[in-house]
């Protein structure tokens, strides 16, 4: 953990500044995948969003009924390429057990509250080819360079400040590598592999993939496939869903998610909203 700290301050010390302020909104929602790029600094951003879903334990025959909000706040200060974050989330479970007796009961409290930051250590540059008037083939040819990621690092605390059934033995530190591939100025590629309760019995190591698409000024959609690397584990989800832009500063989103686990199968969907105060201000040459 040291050295993982260690190594993103050196980055943050030696990388070129380059600005990542977008003159709109631009948000994590309603994908669970983060990009590398910061909101730009002096930016304060929310992200929520309220879910409900539904689960079968195919070992217990126990129904999982989730409902919640899920808030993601982000801050941009300092430099352009780093952003302060936190995710919360609070959560509740309706358990109903189809034995004998058909009993239920219901918990609920904060399931995660998560402080972190992240660094983008590598932008891609790609040429512009609009200018290009001599040649229609250089013009309209893919630029190879779009296969190479955008890179960018998050280290994060999983705190215990949680509701009395949500709570583990202790805070444990969560990292993820964020890659987005700008494959047009319409269609990225977002993949984020992560590494979360390092240091506990219940470690944790996962993918994101998310596709996302803008139809036009307004309208984007999105897929996303996410999935656990472990033996003992074997939850898979697969997600749609779709943003819309209400102004420079607001979005609205909806997603619908099927979990494939053999062990759990279920959906969750869910209704969110994005905003951001806006005071970036572009540094004076």
């Amino acid at each position: 953990m040291k050295k993982l700290c260690l190594l993103l301050v050196l980055l943050i010390s030696y990388q070129q500044i380059e600005a990542q302020y977008t003159e709109i909104i631009n948000s994590k929602r309603p994908g669970n995948s983060e990009s590398p790029y910061g909101i730009g600094t002096d930016v304060i951003q929310l992200e929520t969003g309220f879910f409900y879903g539904q689960s079968t334990s195919k070992a217990t025959f126990a129904k999982l009924n989730p409902m919640g909000v899920n808030i993601f706040l982000r801050y941009g200060k300092f430099m352009e390429r780093l952003e302060i974050n936190a995710n919360i989330t609070y959560q509740q479970n309706e358990l109903q057990f189809n034995n004998v007796f058909r009993s239920s009961r219901t918990i609920n409290g904060i399931s995660q509250l998560t402080i972190g930051a992240k660094y983008m250590i590598y932008q891609q540059e790609f040429e512009d080819k609009s200018k290009e008037v001599r040649s229609w083939k250089k013009r309209t040819e893919f630029d190879k360079n779009r296969w190479i990621p955008t890179v960018g690092v998050y280290l994060g605390l999983n705190t215990n400040f949680l509701g009395e059934h949500y709570k583990e033995s202790g805070i444990s530190p969560k990292a993820a590598i964020l890659l987005q591939n700008n494959f047009t100025s319409r269609l990225n590629l977002i993949t984020n592999l992560i590494a979360d309760k390092i240091t506990t019995d219940n470690s944790v190591y996962s993918y994101i993939v998310t596709m996302t698409y803008a139809m036009n000024d307004l309208w984007s959609i999105f897929a996303e496939n996410q999935g656990d690397f472990a033996e003992y584990r074997n939850d898979f989800q697969l997600g749609i869903g779709a943003a819309y832009l209400y102004s420079q500063n607001m979005q609205f989103d909806a997603s619908v998610r099927t979990n494939l686990s053999s062990n759990n199968p279920g959906f969750i969907a869910s209704l969110g909203v994005s905003w951001r105060l806006d005071r970036h201000q572009d540094p004076l040459n």
